[in-house]
């Protein structure tokens, strides 16, 4: 179902967002590896960014999708996570977080991980307001994420009516 945006449309680079981190010994977990929870929490920052820089509204965490952890990360490592508006709903709006471990001698990049967060516009009271603005996708890789998110906003709203 197609939505009114108030605002227009936004182009998909508008949101993109990229926060780097140098791995401090708080960081690590007890195998000296970086402590997932750390990383859920500056993924949730970045796609919190990501949704506010897109909607221009006061935003929240409602879900996190695909979480997947590929390569470890080590004490001095470089992280860098980059987020982006990838689908927009009538409230909420799909973000995309990769994160990424840097070799700084090479500046090879490994991907960690990627996730997937839903966003929700929230008023003053906290509840669900509209997002005041669409969403334009301008390259391939962006048209081909933007179609591939409406069918992962199926299999939500698909998993939420059978309670899953």
């Amino acid at each position: 179902m197609a939505h009114e945006y108030p605002l227009g449309v936004k182009h998909v680079g508008s949101s993109r967002t990229i926060a780097t981190r140098m791995l401090r010994h708080e960081d690590m977990n007890g195998s000296d590896r970086l402590f997932g929870g750390r990383l859920m929490e500056w993924i949730d920052d970045a796609a919190g960014i990501a949704a506010r820089r897109h909607a221009g509204t006061a935003i929240t965490t409602v879900a996190v999708d695909t979480l997947e952890f590929h390569h470890p990360a080590f004490l001095n490592d470089i992280v860098t996570i980059e987020a982006w508006v990838t689908h927009v709903e009538r409230t909420s709006m799909e973000v995309r977080a990769d994160t990424y471990v840097e070799n700084t001698v090479t500046g090879e990049r490994r991907m960690i991980n990627h996730a997937y967060l839903t966003e929700v516009c929230i008023d003053e009271e906290g509840r669900p307001t509209p997002v005041p603005w669409g969403l334009v996708a301008n390259t391939p890789e962006e048209h081909e994420e933007c179609a591939a998110s409406k069918k992962r906003a199926e299999l939500r709203k698909l998993r939420r009516a059978q309670g899953i």
